[in-house]
């Protein structure tokens, strides 16, 4: 038999054809679990016929640190372009979303587990940026492992500086939608994935600061069921919706025409 043709579903370990999950927008038919989508699908998915223009392609990171583990740095971002064809962990870009237009940004887990370093946090700065100057909505959709450690405090700063950016946004009352997916984590939870005026989230995505394995480790205590994920987060006021994947672009739609309602030619008044 040909590989491929089948997928083991993580949740409920059903055996389901990968087709059939392809059509179902890569849930499981099954049990509803979500699987993951890279930056490409995600955008497709989101924006008028899957149409976008790319902001701010070709950054790229020049290893600030010129760090090696158990490979050098360099080479694990050649391997993360040639595994996402991405020269780093997020695709920006412009597109339309029923209509309206819209600057997203949208994270690639496939790239060094979605990590967080200098050319992430100045692509996402660069995209609120713009949409502060077009006064259009911004869109992050967040799947990642958190700050990249192989660019040590520099990643850090990301969390800083696109924070602020946001800050400026909303002094501007531009809106900002964030969408979080499993996972998400560290440096990006503690930042701008945490920061929309809305924030929504995929049914049962792992959101969350430190893992919850590192929690228990820290605290020696059992941790509830369902910690960190996102029925447990909204129960608790963090998160203001969840969303099965087949609704979320025609809510998103809706939350849109809310924030920023098209304009409208005014009648002349008398004099």
């Amino acid at each position: 038999m040909p590989e491929g043709l089948w997928v083991k579903c993580r949740s409920c370990n059903e055996i389901i054809y990968k087709k059939e999950i392809v059509r179902n927008l890569n849930v499981c038919p099954k049990c509803g679990y979500h699987f993951g989508l890279t930056a490409a699908e995600r955008v497709s998915l989101l924006l008028d016929g899957g149409r976008y223009e790319e902001l701010d392609p070709g950054l790229r990171s020049t290893d600030p640190l010129g760090f090696s583990d158990t490979k050098r740095y360099r080479d694990r971002l050649e391997q993360g372009k040639e595994a996402t064809g991405f020269d780093d962990a997020v695709l920006t870009a412009r597109g339309t979303l029923a209509g309206i237009p819209v600057i997203v940004a949208v994270m690639e887990y496939d790239f060094i587990g979605g990590s967080m370093g200098v050319v992430v946090g100045e692509r996402i700065t660069r995209a609120i940026e713009k949409a502060l100057e077009e006064k259009v909505p911004v869109l992050i959709v967040s799947r990642s492992g958190g700050a990249r450690m192989q660019e040590g405090a520099l990643s850090l700063m990301q969390m800083a500086k696109v924070s602020a950016a946001l800050a400026r946004l909303d002094a501007a009352r531009v809106p900002y939608i964030s969408i979080l997916t499993d996972p998400t984590t560290g440096g990006v939870t503690a930042s701008f994935a945490m920061l929309g005026d809305l924030n929504i989230a995929e049914p049962k995505a792992l959101i969350g600061f430190a893992g919850p394995r590192v929690i228990e480790q820290t605290i020696r205590q059992p941790l509830p069921p369902g910690f960190q994920r996102s029925e447990h987060l909204l129960e608790h006021g963090m998160l203001d919706m969840i969303l099965d994947r087949k609704d979320m672009k025609e809510m998103l739609a809706k939350i849109l025409l809310f924030f920023a309602p098209p304009s409208t030619e005014r009648e002349p008044t008398a004099s």
